[in-house]
């Protein structure tokens, strides 16, 4: 049930995503990935494993990027490794699809909640957020 609700809630974003930006799923990946986890840029192999996608999956969609000016890729000189980095255009298209994706989890999530059903999330958060912390203790 949950899954099945979170697929049609993430279904819908990424929707209305697309159709206002042309970014797909995959390229708001990568672009938001490189902004938030590399300030810009990241190793290819981080990419890839941020995004859980294989080396040959990220590399043809790193392709596509590159043609549409979104990314540009270049060696490392320390080691054989590729660089990916967010373009201008790139940095643009994300920022431009930021809010959209906002305004897109507040409508088809964030509004459907009433107030009990955010304190109870909370109080799941919370409860759940304690246990695991204390299990690396």
């Amino acid at each position: 049930m949950w899954k099945g609700s979170f697929q049609s809630i993430f279904g819908r974003v990424i929707k209305e995503m697309t159709e206002q930006t042309g970014l797909s799923e995959g390229d708001y990946g990568v672009l938001d990935r490189l902004a938030l986890l590399g300030n810009g840029s990241l190793r290819q192999q981080e990419l890839a494993d941020s995004m859980d996608w294989d080396k040959s999956r990220l590399s043809h969609h790193l392709t596509r990027m590159e043609k549409r000016g979104l990314v540009m890729r270049k060696p490392l000189q320390s080691d054989r490794g590729i660089q990916v980095v967010i373009t201008s255009a790139g940095q643009s298209i994300l920022d431009e699809a930021r809010p959209v994706v906002s305004q897109a989890i507040r409508k088809h999530f964030l509004d459907q909640l009433t107030a009990q059903d955010i304190e109870s999330i909370t109080k799941l958060a919370e409860r759940t957020r304690t246990a695991h912390s204390s299990e690396g203790s």
